[in-house]
């Protein structure tokens, strides 16, 4: 490394709070699905920002729009109407099939928003504000007090409790758990169509179908997390619509806007015209005309280009790709995953493979200790699936 790279590694080490263990490269500038660091070498990424860089880097499109909405309008507030908030509202409820939108700038807003729907629409309908959610173990929601609160792991909330209250946990994929969880006072099941933080794991057909049933009969609401999964990652717009069952209240965010900060829940029209009204809930900058000019440039794109058709093409190769990988490694025990988010379970910590592959110009990230997690740009082809494969099975040698 040099002394230049070294330098500013240092400075952020003074400056910034310490809450991440960084990987000691400055990035400096991406093109298609590669990034380099501020010393000019270039690494193959198979991370995108944490799903989030789907269209990968430099797409000229996407730039021009945002370059064309800055020169025009950055921010008005939600007390007035902007037009690209409108269409990112119109192009998400077609992709989505969802009814209404509210625009967030994260991930983790976009869940506690979702939770306050659903305590609204449940306090409703009889006047008290003691309801239950019921969430996941080994799920992952955001680091917000209120998502932190629905994140099924103890170690991530044994320093902030106590948390929102009345939350209770059940196992993913385990329909007779989550009966057990069940009282007169639950409003809402909240999970990850599939788990990302929590191991790379699908829901089944069966349980997500049975919750479903479930939520139906008792007037439940459902909650699907896609803010990982969502956004053509599985090789669908939304991952549930694989299987059909669509919930009452979804939350997306990092590929919806490639990049620029946004997120947002949506919900039925029957949850909307039954949960948040005026003064119940607002953003500053939720919506404002860059964010949404991101996110109706990015929508318009996917469904033009069939970004979610591609990843079903190149997907099964990964798959197929990495399936090789492990019966030639004996360390490597499981694969997991759908479409273009996946995962290696491996018998140790995998953190000396992901640092012997920055060494070598691959860039990845673990999902816990053991588990390596591949969630490239959605615009990928086989030649760079290839090309990771080659420097992985070297690293892991």
């Amino acid at each position: 490394m040099g002394q230049l790279m070294q330098n500013y590694i240092e400075d952020a080490e003074k400056a910034l709070l310490h809450t991440y263990n960084r990987y000691q490269i400055v990035l400096d500038k991406g093109e298609g699905v590669y990034l380099y660091d501020f010393e000019g070498k270039k690494y193959l990424d198979f991370v995108a920002g944490i799903a989030v860089f789907a269209l990968g880097y430099g797409n000229q499109e996407y730039n021009d729009t945002l370059k064309g909405q800055i020169d025009k309008l950055l921010h008005t507030s939600n007390y007035y109407y902007n037009v690209p908030a409108i269409e990112a509202a119109k192009r998400i409820k077609k992709l989505s099939g969802m009814d209404r939108v509210f625009f967030t700038n994260s991930g983790a807003e976009a869940i506690e928003g979702a939770i306050k729907a659903a305590r609204k629409y449940a306090f409703l309908k009889d006047g008290t504000a003691d309801h239950e959610i019921i969430a996941m173990n080994h799920s992952f929601h955001g680091r917000t007090m209120g998502a932190l609160s629905v994140t099924g792991n103890p170690h991530y909330r044994e320093a902030f409790e106590p948390g929102i209250g009345n939350i209770r946990f059940a196992d993913y994929n385990d329909f007779d758990s989550v009966l057990a969880q069940v009282t007169d006072k639950t409003c809402a099941i909240i999970m990850e169509t599939v788990q990302g933080e929590g191991g790379l794991t699908p829901a089944t057909e069966d349980f997500l179908k049975k919750v479903r049933a479930l939520c139906d009969e008792k007037d439940i609401l459902l909650i699907l997390d896609e803010i990982q999964c969502g956004m053509g990652r599985t090789g669908y717009n939304f991952a549930w619509q694989k299987y059909g069952v669509k919930p009452d209240i979804m939350t997306s965010a990092k590929a919806l806007g490639c990049g620029v900060p946004v997120g947002a829940f949506m919900m039925t029209e029957k949850v909307g015209q039954n949960s948040l009204v005026a003064g119940d809930h607002g953003t500053t900058y939720g919506g404002n005309p860059l964010a949404c000019a991101a996110v109706n440039k990015v929508l318009e794109i996917f469904e033009r280009d069939d970004i979610a058709g591609h990843v079903q093409e190149v997907g099964p190769y990964l798959w197929e790709k990495l399936d090789e990988l492990m019966a030639k490694h004996s360390k490597i025990k499981e694969h997991r995953g759908a479409g273009l988010m996946q995962g290696l379970v491996f018998e140790e910590p995998v953190a000396p493979v992901i640092n012997k592959a920055l060494e070598n110009g691959l860039i990845l990230i673990n999902a816990g200790a053991n588990i390596l997690r591949f969630v490239p740009p959605l615009v990928i082809e086989k030649a760079d699936i290839d090309e990771m494969v080659a420097i992985l099975d070297k690293c892991i040698d």
